[in-house]
């Protein structure tokens, strides 16, 4: 087959959950690129809103929104449900919402912990549950956003004197999300569906560059000396959503500048 055919995503169709967040939007607008039907999940309706005008009058309206709490079971299913009505079928699922207070291992509450791990690793689970019986006729492939600091730990000296902090909670469920990666992968093989996860390095948002300070220390830590832009991870999804692997399953996809590899 031709690269252009290996990356050709016309009539998917594809769901993103958290897709009008600081990496998810980017996400969504290479699946647009590359012809795929997207439908965007999100608890922010304005936040819709805002990404349906900013991409959807160049893309044919191909680009769809759907309100979903991702925390709720019957949230999900009623999205996935939407999702699927049109041709009853769903060919990519990207799990990729989170949202979570960063508070340290000392001062965690029970409740943030929990609350973490529900839409950490629980709606991942639940997604992929619900999605399943619209993807095993025809196969498909189901990407997890997971995280660098699934594999190591926080650098804490990089969050002295910032605001900013990466909580047990977050590294503990993106763990998960990897080796639930490699479980969905073996056990959904029967079904021609691939499963992997991409673990995204610092990518700070715009409101969090403001610290010169705390970004300053990102780039010291990482071997390519800087952090990453959102559009860097446009080649890795389109990859892994699309045939060019289709013979990868049950990996997990570091786009993190080297900081793993320290």
């Amino acid at each position: 087959m031709k690269l252009s055919e290996l990356y050709d995503l016309k009539n998917r169709t594809v769901l993103v959950t958290g897709g009008t967040g600081w990496l998810g939007a980017s996400m969504v607008e290479a699946l647009l690129e590359l012809g795929a039907e997207v439908y965007v999940s999100g608890r922010n309706e304005q936040k819709g809103e805002e990404l349906l005008s900013k991409l959807s009058q160049k893309n044919d309206d191909r680009l769809h929104f759907i309100k979903m709490q991702a925390e709720d079971e019957f949230s999900i299913a009623e999205c996935i449900r939407s999702v699927a009505a049109g041709n009853n079928k769903i060919d990519v699922l990207i799990n990729n919402a989170y949202t979570g207070k960063s508070s340290n291992l000392e001062n965690m509450e029970l409740g943030e912990w929990n609350d973490s791990l529900n839409l950490g690793i629980t709606s991942y689970f639940l997604c992929i549950k619900h999605a399943l019986p619209y993807m095993r006729i025809g196969g498909g492939s189901i990407i997890n956003i997971a995280s660098m600091y699934a594999s190591v730990s926080p650098q804490f000296s990089v969050y002295e004197g910032t605001p900013f902090f990466s909580s047990p909670a977050y590294g503990a469920a993106k763990a998960a999300v990897i080796q639930l990666t490699r479980y969905a992968a073996c056990d959904l093989a029967k079904y021609k569906i691939r499963v992997n996860s991409i673990s995204p390095g610092p990518f700070p948002s715009i409101t969090v560059q403001q610290s010169q300070k705390f970004i300053s220390r990102l780039s010291e830590k990482n071997p390519l000396g800087r952090i990453g832009e959102p559009w860097e991870l446009k080649g890795p999804v389109s990859f892994l959503a699309s045939a060019a692997s289709s013979y990868v399953t049950g990996q997990n996809l570091c786009v993190d500048g080297g900081w793993t590899a320290w």
